[in-house]
């Protein structure tokens, strides 16, 4: 008696076997979801107005990704002390994206809210980023660009205060190129380049 595979029925053999195709071909894998700690995954995002913006746009800056709905009650109460806060840091390199969920206004109704905010207002988002269980939701990447904060919870002053302020007083990182001219320019690397060089 001879055993073979048993065939899996229509729907799901379809699945197994595009499954195993997409893995064969070698496709990059999908995004890993943000972790506090390590690197953020870059996003990229369109705004209100048309513009496309994304995390490697922003490098050096501290960047708060800022999910809301317009029926949510801390959201209300958050977004307006978030753009104050924003248009006094923003000269010390804070960024902030106001994330609207699916389930607010229509984008058209939503303009007269963007008129006056200095907050540019997303309405696409492509990356791992998400609603962490309720909105608000916060992002927070630094100027090195890792994550530090991630939390569905409303910001006060004091929370902003604590989180931001020790890394907007952080320093940007170097450009890559000027690291390698600083480097280049290094007498200790100057003088094994030379001894390497005889």
């Amino acid at each position: 008696m001879t055993m073979g595979l048993s065939p899996m029925p229509g729907r799901r053999w379809v699945a197994a076997a595009l499954a195993l195709a997409i893995a064969g071909a070698g496709w990059p894998a999908l995004a890993k979801a943000p972790k506090v700690g390590q690197p953020a995954p870059d996003f990229h995002v369109t705004t209100l107005d048309g513009q496309e913006i994304s995390l490697a746009d922003m490098k050096g800056q501290v960047v708060i990704l800022n999910f809301w709905a317009t029926w949510c009650g801390p959201c209300k109460r958050e977004l307006p002390m978030l753009d104050a806060y924003y248009r006094i840091q923003k000269p010390y390199g804070l960024r902030v994206l106001a994330v609207t969920t699916e389930d607010s206004l229509p984008l058209s109704r939503l303009k007269p809210l963007a008129a006056v905010l200095s907050i540019p207002m997303v309405r696409h988002l492509h990356g791992p980023y998400a609603v962490l269980g309720g909105v608000p939701t916060n992002y927070v990447i630094d100027r090195a660009g890792v994550l530090r904060y991630a939390k569905a919870a409303a910001f006060s002053l004091d929370d902003m205060n604590d989180l931001l302020v020790p890394l907007l007083r952080e320093p940007p990182p170097p450009p890559v190129a000027d690291a390698a001219q600083s480097a280049a320019r290094s007498p200790v690397l100057g003088q094994a380049a030379g001894v390497a060089s005889r």
